[in-house]
């Protein structure tokens, strides 16, 4: 069925709704902006002086269509490390290379010789586990020095340290994912294992190296002398060590041999859904900014951002006279099949009830499922907590977390407690999770919290016999406030890649789109249970 729009775009509420999300896009691309380019100016310098182009030239060389890929992280790192880690020092893509999708990670030496922080390191691993889910071929653009030696505790020893990439390298070439690497500058230390690891590799002359350690901890440790070309260089490797397959005279000619590399993959894409004609939407995505609330806290119908988003504006409603609060339904997007759980209010247990039927059916039926998270948690209270709101809600939380169709979480609004759970957060495995600019990722509202916390610290004043003064609570308070609302920021979660990428409303038809196409590579067991009505 069609969704009927019932916003008045001549209404002064939409127009202030307009005006704010326009400010916030327009902050986010400025945020892009500057990140994009990178390094310093005298360090881009350095990289083009070499015979070197910039990371990002690399990758849309390599891309098929630039137009259709979908960066992850591009703010990671934003606010970390005095700024000075821009996209935390490596950019990683999603798109078509020779007609295959792959995950292209990129180092970017103009930032920090493209050495490795606890935020790359995290980035990287996050852009293996994309690869590995769908099923993508790995592309390694490899310019760096290895760890930060002074960021050493932070990325060596641990489960999830730089030894896991190394890990998750082997087990998805042992699974049938491709690992090619093109060596365009340094390649050191544990680093060293990443072309070392591939299934191919190219090495570009005089700037690519590959060595375990560098000619000054060969010096301190051995006393011989040497140079970098002689230890580790594009003809040693080629000719004597086959650590390398291929040599290439410049950055061009290494991604034209990657390109080639990837053409022989002998790759075909195979899933079962049953693709429609794609078909855009009734009304204008643009309309989005309007629809959204400039405050959190008030009220609006999901429906009207789901006819923005969906082909021709049709959702077919599973449940819609139950569990209001929470909407359910079937839709497609791009063509491709899916099915929409989207928050409309608070989460009471006909809506928890509601929402684990729904997944189920999606299971059973292979349909991949969009999260639309705007939600403040579950209804609390005595009354709510005697008719067992706390086992109806933790149906939803198993059907989310046991589901084996792909998962897609997108956060337009609130993100707060337990909600974030319910609705498939960061710790339920969505296979991409984006956020919009008005987000909020926090266990509750600053105010809530404040609340809660000058409760119990007032009840610690009493327990002694004194009385907390005002103007110190009202100090206390607003300390937990501001608090909150930092952290509670998009900026600050994607920083910490709680999410993989903050999207200008306008374009997420496409990108989540594009999330879909890529999933499309993974093939899915069933899981083996019949449905059961809640």
């Amino acid at each position: 069925m069609i969704i009927k729009s019932n916003i008045n775009k001549k209404s002064s509420t939409y127009q202030s709704n307009f005006d704010k999300m326009s400010e916030l896009v327009s902050d986010l691309k400025k945020k892009n902006r500057v990140t994009n380019i990178g390094g310093s100016l005298e360090s881009r310098k350095r990289h083009i002086s070499r015979g070197k182009i910039l990371p990002r030239e690399r990758i849309e060389y390599l891309l098929d269509d630039k137009d259709n890929a979908l960066e992850i992280g591009q703010l990671a790192g934003y606010g970390l490390n005095n700024n000075e880690t821009p996209s935390g020092s490596i950019v990683s893509v999603i798109g078509k290379v020779s007609g295959r999708d792959s995950v292209i990670i990129a180092n970017d030496a103009t930032v920090k010789g493209g050495t490795y922080y606890p935020i790359t390191l995290k980035k990287h691993l996050r852009s293996l586990e994309i690869a590995k889910e769908n099923n993508l071929a790995c592309i390694n653009l490899v310019d760096s020095g290895g760890a930060n030696l002074r960021e050493q505790t932070g990325i060596f020893a641990d489960k999830e340290g730089f030894g896991r990439i190394f890990f998750e390298m082997a087990n998805m070439s042992a699974s049938g994912i491709p690992q090619i690497s093109a060596v365009l500058g340094s390649c050191t230390a544990g680093g060293a294992y990443i072309p070392a690891m591939s299934d191919e590799t190219v090495i570009v002359k005089k700037n690519g190296t590959i060595f375990l350690g560098g000619p000054h901890l060969v010096k301190a440790a051995t006393g011989e002398i040497t140079n970098e070309q002689d230890l580790g260089g594009a003809e040693m490797h080629t000719k004597l060590s086959g650590v390398a397959d291929y040599f290439a005279n410049d950055d061009y000619d290494a991604l034209n041999i990657t390109k080639s590399i990837i053409k022989n993959l002998n790759y075909t894409k195979k899933h079962n859904l049953k693709l429609k004609e794609v078909l855009e939407p009734k009304y204008n995505p643009e309309e989005i900014y309007g629809i959204i609330p400039s405050e959190l806290k008030e009220q609006y119908d999901v429906r009207e951002v789901i006819a923005r988003l969906v082909d021709n504006s049709e959702l077919d409603e599973f449940k819609s006279n139950y569990g209001t609060t929470l909407v359910t339904g079937f839709a497609h997007l791009m063509g491709i099949p899916i099915g929409i759980v989207a928050n409309n209010g608070i989460l009471f247990s006909e809506s928890s009830l509601k929402g684990t039927h729904f997944i189920q059916l999606c299971e059973k039926r292979g349909i991949p499922i969009l999260f639309l998270q705007n939600i403040a948690g579950f209804m609390i209270g005595k009354s709510y907590e005697e008719r067992g709101i706390a086992k109806d809600g933790a149906k939803l939380v198993n059907a989310v977390s046991t589901v084996t169709v792909p998962k897609f979480t997108l956060i337009i609004g609130g993100s707060f407690g337990a909600g974030n759970y319910a609705m498939c957060g960061r710790a339920y495995s969505p296979r991409f999770l984006f956020s919009w600019p008005n987000s909020k990722i926090s266990v509750m509202g600053g105010e809530i919290a404040a609340k809660v916390l000058s409760s119990v610290k007032e009840l610690q004043f009493k327990k002694i016999g004194k009385k907390w003064q005002q103007e110190s609570k009202l100090k206390f308070n607003k300390e937990i406030i501001e608090q909150f609302d930092y952290e509670g920021s998009p900026y600050y979660a994607t920083a910490r890649l709680w999410d993989d990428g903050i999207l200008d409303p306008l374009d997420t038809r496409k990108k989540i789109s594009l999330a879909l196409i890529n999933s499309l590579n993974a093939e899915r067991k069933n899981g083996k249970f019949g449905i059961f009505r809640m």
